[in-house]
Order: structure tokens, then C-alpha cells, then sequence
């Protein structure tokens, strides 16, 4: 789990992965909004990456099912295709069942995050609020079954208003 005095390496770390403050920004408007479960890999006591999940809800005109939101997961370059992503998402998708969560989506390349058992979301009938490509928006199901109950479309946390 990350540590208050990880963040500023965490900022650091998002940004050499994507050459872009908007994640960074995103991961510190997500800490304050609230629940979020983060992780980091450190290496010879450095963070060399770092995944966070953040709270979220599948709506739809009936009632709205909790869920988790993957993004983002960053690795720094030196350290990228070594499987430190992999490690930080198993690890995080782990906590998020024990802590009791069911579901989390992920907006991402497919053939990535399949490996994980992500699956097109639209297979369930549930949506992503904004336009994007069906096969990169995906759930997980963490609890065998819970998909079979859930449609409706994903509502982001606040914290991504100003990103969506």
C-alpha cells in the first residue's frame, strides 16, 4: 500500500510514464475525493511504480452497484516490460476483494488487460459514459456471478470530471 510519504515519488513516477501531468493530477484529486486503494513497487528503496483503483458505481434507472475504476498504473520506462505492472495489478485486484469489492473496470488496451480477465464491458451490458472504443472499455468480475446481476453505465468519481 502506498504511504503519505510515497506520494511525491508516486508524482514522479506517473509522470516519466506518461510524459504528462494529467495523471499525476488525476491520482492526487483521487486521494482527497476518498477511497481509493493504491499500491507502489519499490526497488533498492525506490518507487519504481504504482497502481491505484478509486471508487466508482454502475447506474442504472433501477439502482447502482459499486465498483472500482484501474487507472492509472505507471512503471517507470527503465523498468517497463520487466512485469512490475503485472505484479502492482495483481497484488491491487487481490486487495480489492478482500476489502469486498466485486467489480472493477479499466479503460485500456485489451490485449493487456485481458490477461487479468478483463472482458468488454458491453458483454455485460454496461456501458462507459463516454465514447470510446467497446473492446477497451472492460470489467472484471472479482466475485463469480456478481456481473450476472449489474448493467448500466459506469459512473467515474468527481475526480475525473475535469479528465472524462
Amino acid at each position: 500500500m502506498e504511504k503519505a510519504f510515497d506520494y511525491q515519488d508516486i508524482h514522479e513516477v506517473i509522470l516519466n510514464a506518461f510524459l504528462s501531468n494529467d495523471e499525476a493530477l488525476l491520482v492526487e484529486k483521487l486521494r482527497k475525493s476518498g477511497d481509493v486503494i493504491s499500491f507502489v513497487a519499490i526497488k533498492n528503496d525506490k518507487v519504481i511504480g504504482h497502481v491505484l483503483f478509486s471508487t466508482a458505481s454502475i447506474e442504472n434507472s433501477e439502482y447502482a452497484s459499486p465498483a472500482l475504476v484501474l487507472a492509472p498504473v505507471a512503471v517507470l520506462p527503465e523498468f517497463q516490460n520487466q512485469g512490475v505492472g503485472t505484479k502492482l495489478i495483481e497484488r491491487g485486484l487481490e486487495e480489492c476483494k478482500k476489502q469486498g469489492y466485486s467489480i472493477v473496470t479499466v479503460l485500456g488496451n485489451p490485449q493487456y488487460y485481458s490477461r487479468f480477465g478483463f472482458k468488454p464491458a458491453i458483454e455485460y451490458r454496461i456501458e462507459s459514459p463516454m465514447n470510446v472504443p467497446e473492446e477497451s472499455f472492460m470489467v472484471l468480475e472479482l466475485v463469480t456471478g456478481t456481473l450476472n446481476q449489474v448493467n448500466g453505465v459506469l459512473n467515474y468519481s468527481k475526480a475525473f470530471d475535469e479528465f472524462l
